[in-house]
């Protein structure tokens, strides 16, 4: 019951019942009902946000017509004093609407005041001085029709310079938060690059101090696989297993050293269509366990790429999303023209990235296959950011992946 109280003892509901209760209190006459209209107009007030502020403004019209109507008996509202009550509804519609419901608003308040001129007694006005005192109620009604359009015009000015100035300030919040967002990313961005610098200028020192005792390995292991007889079925088979390992360890290097040395991008204007579709190709002859679904955007511009480079892009990227995906799933491979950037989108629907990894796939060395040297998307990150563009993805755990390579359309 506490909590009850204290939601409705909160400072405005406290000033508006002050005020409410010293207009009642110090209302001129003391009739019961206008005392009783005071109050309700003040309920209303109070309960605006509950009950809607359109539904508050309808109540209170009728309301301060009634207050008007009652607080002067002779003659009928005309020379009330709580007129100004039409205020709240005026000040309430043009802090709420827009010009046209604010001056609606506004028209009808300064209609029922001006209704009350029907309840003068005509005859008794048009007699000597009467007249003079008619003419002064005109002009009074005049004075109040005018003050109340003021207001009205003037409040809806201030609300809309202050909505102006929220939408603002809204505006500069979301493009700090947009300006944050990109720093953070250039600084991730900035740290991959350093990371990639230092690991391909190892790889490239490591990879050529073991090129020569390779060859050398690889050497002697033909020698000796020509020099024993045949009948020593175990040295020709370990010659053997010397020289495949020595060849892979090979490609391993050759791998690194992909990585390590820039690459030197034979750039030319070409149809990423079509070496998208190269790079499909070539990666279905090799893989019969999936199938690739195309779905290209029509009226795609040319790009300037090393075509070369890129499929090896693409089929890298087609060959994990294989590996994702199951037996017999489908790999979707979709371009759209974005302004003036080309999006290349291979989508598996296969296991996804663990939320954790997936700011750590890009760089080298790092991978969650048991056989795998984790250098396929750094070599990818890569060449995509050789040619001016960059890779993204996006991955739910057990829902699948999507890798966007995005590229200048020039």
């Amino acid at each position: 019951m506490a909590f009850e109280w204290r939601r409705f003892l909160r400072p405005d509901y406290v000033i508006w019942l002050l005020l409410f209760g010293a207009l009642a209190a110090f209302s001129p006459g003391q009739s019961p009902i206008v005392i009783t209209l005071i109050i309700a107009i003040g309920a209303v007030q109070v309960f605006e946000p509950r009950i809607g502020t359109r539904n508050a403004i309808v109540i209170n019209l009728l309301l301060c017509y009634l207050l008007i109507y009652f607080s002067k008996p002779v003659p009928r509202g005309i020379e009330s004093s709580f007129w100004v009550m039409l205020l709240l509804p005026v000040i309430s519609a043009a802090a709420t609407f827009g010009l046209l419901g604010s001056s609606v608003v506004a028209i009808v308040a300064c209609l029922e005041d001006l209704s009350f001129i029907l309840f003068l007694e005509w005859e008794n006005h048009f007699n000597g001085t009467d007249y003079v005192i008619f003419s002064d109620e005109r002009l009074e009604l005049a004075l109040r029709m005018l003050s109340l359009m003021v207001v009205s015009y003037l409040t809806h000015q201030l609300a809309k310079a202050k909505r102006e100035e929220a939408l603002k300030h809204q505006r500069a919040a979301e493009q700090l938060a947009e300006a944050n967002q990109s720093l953070k990313e250039a600084e991730a961005a900035v740290r991959r690059s350093e990371r990639l610098a230092a690991l391909g200028q190892l790889t490239a020192g490591l990879a050529h101090e073991l090129r020569n005792p390779m060859g050398t390995m690889k050497t002697s292991a033909e020698m000796l696989e020509r020099s024993v007889g045949k009948e020593n079925d175990v040295a020709r088979e370990m010659a053997g297993y010397i020289k495949e390992e020595v060849d892979r360890a090979n490609s391993l290097i050759s791998r690194f050293l992909d990585f390590a040395r820039p690459q030197h991008l034979k750039l030319e204007r070409g149809e990423v269509t079509a070496m998208l579709d190269r790079a499909i190709e070539r990666f279905e002859r090799e893989n019969t366990g999936v199938s690739v679904y195309k779905n290209y955007a029509p009226d795609t511009p040319l790009v300037v790429l090393d075509t070369e480079l890129m499929e090896r892009v693409i089929t890298n990227l087609l060959t994990n999303a294989a590996q994702a995906s199951p037996p017999g799933g489908v790999i979707t491979v979709k371009t759209r023209w974005v302004d003036d950037t080309v999006e290349i989108a291979v989508i598996d629907r296969g296991s996804g990235i663990d939320p954790k990894n997936l700011e750590s796939i890009f760089n080298p060395f790092f991978t969650t296959k048991a056989e795998g040297v984790g250098l396929g998307l750094a070599i990818c990150s890569k060449i995509v950011n050789e040619h001016g563009g960059h890779i993204e993805v996006e991955s739910t755990l057990g829902e699948g992946s999507v890798f966007r390579v995005l590229l200048k359309a020039k």
